[in-house]
């Protein structure tokens, strides 16, 4: 605590007594300086007690010294008394009472020097404190960094040394991290955050006065403090602790965000040059797990800025056993729980995805063809989402006759409609699932809500009355004609 000048008179040895303005004694002395010049202003740079004799003061000329001191901004006279006067003058005494400046009587048993050398044990005691308070901040924030706590951890212990609230802003002005009670503030901070470019900003939130600092990453970043003081020294150097270890942390962790986007790049490339066990094994090593196949792939395609938000959405939300994603060239691929990334990719804009059908591992190349031929004509299209198996089967209609095709397409699936109208089976509908997902008896099955070997006797049913071997890809390529015919009706 710095010395206030009611700390330097409750020192009895030295025999000071107040004479005027008692209600200032709560000023801290920022040094002594004995001087007996009636103007001294120049050699102040405010805060400081003035020890003088009074040598040229008297009656007249003292209203007019006391007010060029209150213009200096001194803390505080004391007025040396049985030398020059042996008493204070009383014109004195009563404007420094008039002005609010407090005027201490100094005995003349009681040297000049005896009340510097009190001041400057207070100052040295006050820094040395100062000093060590700093250096333990220092140490607790920097074991809070390097341990398991990280930027949350600082933010909270910052909050702590300095008995206020601090905000850790991204470069949307959302929190990011908060100590408690913190986020109440986030929004009377937003227009303040605006103006903030680089550098410091000191505004108020409420009863709080608030620093707004940036942080030292290219990924522009805001720490938050609030106050109820103005932060003294060791509090300013211990949140400048805080900002250069928050400041590293962040871009620490934003080279590793991006040292494991290059892996998942990497990975989506082993795919797609087929070493799909080397792929699988390394995702389950690094993240645990992998989504089950048969995969749909999705690919999805849109401006870069877009795409970075849907990454770091998935990074942030997503587990390796739900999800796995990554880039390649213009497109984000994911495969697994697709619903969930189609999700996320709507609510960002300007994506537009395109999904496979369902592959192996070891046909992953063939899917992500499909997806991203899918993607391309969602962008086409302004369409969110593209399915393959619709694109493919709309691209090849729009080349043949239509009179042709319906004909076509009515004759092939007339004995499997004649058998679904007198209630003895949903033929249509579960050839077209199957052939949605390419011939996989689980996974149709599964959609239909029917036991596997039930959908084999439909498809059994499906050969006998048409007289076409499913087992052909032929004959596979035109029920699947005849039925997307069928469904442009």
């Amino acid at each position: 605590m710095a010395l206030t000048l009611a700390a330097l008179v409750a020192e009895r040895p030295l025999g000071l007594r107040v004479r005027a303005a008692e209600a200032g004694l709560d000023r801290t002395i920022g040094w002594v300086h004995p001087t007996e010049l009636t103007d001294p202003q120049a050699f102040l740079e405010g805060g400081e007690l003035l020890l003088t004799t009074g040598l040229a003061l008297d009656e007249t000329t003292s209203p007019a010294y006391i007010r060029r001191l209150v213009d200096a901004g001194v803390a505080g006279l004391g007025f040396g008394v049985g030398l020059s006067h042996e008493s204070i003058p009383r014109s004195l005494v009563d404007t420094a009472e008039e002005v609010g400046l407090p005027v201490l009587e100094v005995p003349r048993k009681t040297p000049f020097i005896a009340i510097t050398r009190a001041v400057s044990r207070a100052v040295a005691a006050d820094e040395y404190a100062s000093l060590v308070r700093t250096g333990k901040g220092q140490q607790e924030l920097t074991r809070t960094a390097v341990g398991k706590g990280g930027p949350g951890g600082v933010v909270r212990k910052l909050a702590k040394l300095i008995d206020g609230w601090v905000l850790l802003l991204d470069s949307s002005g959302a929190v990011t991290e908060a100590s408690p009670s913190a986020r109440l503030f986030a929004g009377e901070l937003q227009d303040d955050f605006a103006r903030l470019r680089a550098g410091t900003l000191v505004t108020v939130a409420g009863e709080y006065e608030v620093v707004l600092q940036t942080l030292d990453t290219r990924a522009r970043g805001v720490l938050a403090v609030g106050t109820r003081e103005p932060l003294d020294a060791a509090g300013q150097h211990i949140v400048n602790t805080a900002v250069s270890l928050l400041s590293l942390a962040l871009e620490q962790n934003r080279e590793h965000s991006g040292a494991l986007r290059r892996l998942r790049s990497g990975l989506c490339d082993l795919l797609a040059a087929g070493q799909g066990e080397l792929a699988t094994r390394t995702m389950k090593s690094l993240w645990g797990g992998v989504p089950e196949a048969p995969w749909s792939v999705l690919a999805v395609a849109g401006p870069a800025s877009a795409r970075r938000s849907l990454a770091d959405a998935l990074d942030a939300e997503m587990s390796g056993e739900t999800v796995f994603f990554g880039e390649s060239g213009a497109f984000v691929l994911a495969f697994g729980d697709v619903e969930a990334v189609t999700r996320h990719a709507s609510r960002i804009g300007g994506l537009h995805a395109g999904l496979s059908e369902p592959v192996s591992t070891v046909d992953f190349p063939t899917g992500l063809r499909q997806a991203k031929q899918a993607a391309e004509a969602a962008k086409a299209e302004r369409s969110p989402l593209v399915r393959f198996a619709e694109h493919a089967g709309r691209g090849f209609l729009e080349i043949v006759d239509s009179q042709a095709a319906q004909a076509f397409s009515d004759s092939l699936l007339a004995p499997l409609r004649q058998h679904d109208e007198t209630g003895r089976g949903e033929l249509v509908a579960s050839l077209t699932c199957w052939l949605e997902h390419h011939g996989h008896w689980d996974l149709a099955s599964a959609r239909l809500g029917v036991h596997r070997h039930t959908l084999r006797n439909r498809m059994r049913k499906v050969a006998e009355l048409t007289g076409r071997d499913l087992d052909s890809p032929g004959v596979r390529a035109e029920f699947w004609l005849a039925l997307q015919v069928s469904a442009r009706i």
